[in-house]
């Protein structure tokens, strides 16, 4: 079977799935201040982490139109699959769901599925690795559908950003108990329930060793790593990145480790320095 995997933009696709033809990008647009920026192949990230430094205002986002998924669903595949980020941070699975609903009043049935992610940014991208590897192994859509929830029910993500400001004053820390750590340096450990709202899971003085903590917590809770992929997506700090990726492998034995640049919305939120990790 012929098969598309949509994936909207807060999930970083690495170079060769955007090569794929399996894979499409849909993007969210970010308003910094009056500017309305697209959430594809032209945004910038250095220009704009300068433009949201140099804003007295907090950056926002936009979810893709119902009829902009319409558009991605409406293709010769015979399967098709889409990743959102998580229905408690975003509008995007709402969205996703209408353009669904959109596509099977206008064009008749279709085999078409809406991934609630729970996650965001690479964790994203493993499940939309995840449908692939099943669609090429041969498993029949409800067959990939019921895998592919059960690995998003074991996926874990975990971040540790230099501020977390983006994401209070937007709204997405509602459940976090109000965080102060300016004068003493105290970075949170951040990570995804199983519900796909943000809660905490530790903190530490320095983002050196808050990022201990989070890869000591992950690899914790991490059964088989040597059957996982592990992804770390970064805002502008490559190096630190692959310094957490080194540290990793001296931890445990992965199947593969990748690091990718966020892409605009990670970028929102996770602001400069700020690393997350998916597996």
């Amino acid at each position: 079977m012929s098969y598309k995997i949509v994936v909207d933009s807060c999930g970083e696709l690495p170079e060769k799935l955007k090569q794929d033809g399996h894979f499409e990008s849909v993007p969210l647009e970010i308003l910094v201040d009056d500017e309305c920026i697209v959430d594809d192949e032209t945004f910038n990230q250095a220009e704009f982490l300068k433009k949201v430094a140099a804003s007295p205002n907090c950056p926002k986002s936009n979810c893709p139109s119902p009829e902009r998924f319409l558009e991605s669903f409406d293709c010769e595949a015979e399967h098709v699959y889409a990743v959102t980020l998580s229905s408690q941070l975003s509008g995007s699975y709402n969205s996703a769901q209408l353009g669904r609903n959109l596509y099977l009043e206008e064009k008749g049935e279709k085999s078409i599925h809406i991934f609630d992610s729970k996650s965001a940014s690479v964790g994203e991208t493993l499940i939309a690795m995840k449908i692939q590897e099943y669609e090429e192994a041969g498993f029949g859509f409800e067959e990939v559908i019921e895998k592919v929830d059960a690995f998003i029910a074991d996926l874990n993500t975990s971040f540790v950003l230099e501020t977390l400001e983006t994401l209070r004053k937007n709204g997405r820390l509602s459940n976090v108990k109000a965080f102060v750590a300016g004068a003493l340096n105290i970075k949170p450990v951040m990570g995804g329930t199983p519900e796909g709202t943000i809660c905490q899971i530790g903190q530490a003085r320095g983002i050196a060793k808050a990022l201990e903590k989070m890869i000591a917590d992950l690899i914790a809770k991490t059964k088989n790593p040597q059957d996982k992929v592990l992804a770390i997506a970064h805002c502008n700090c490559l190096r630190r990145a692959e310094e957490t990726a080194k540290r990793i492998k001296g931890m445990a034995e992965f199947k593969e480790i990748f690091v990718i640049d966020t892409a605009g919305i990670s970028s929102m939120y996770a602001n400069d320095g700020g690393i997350i990790i998916a597996v």
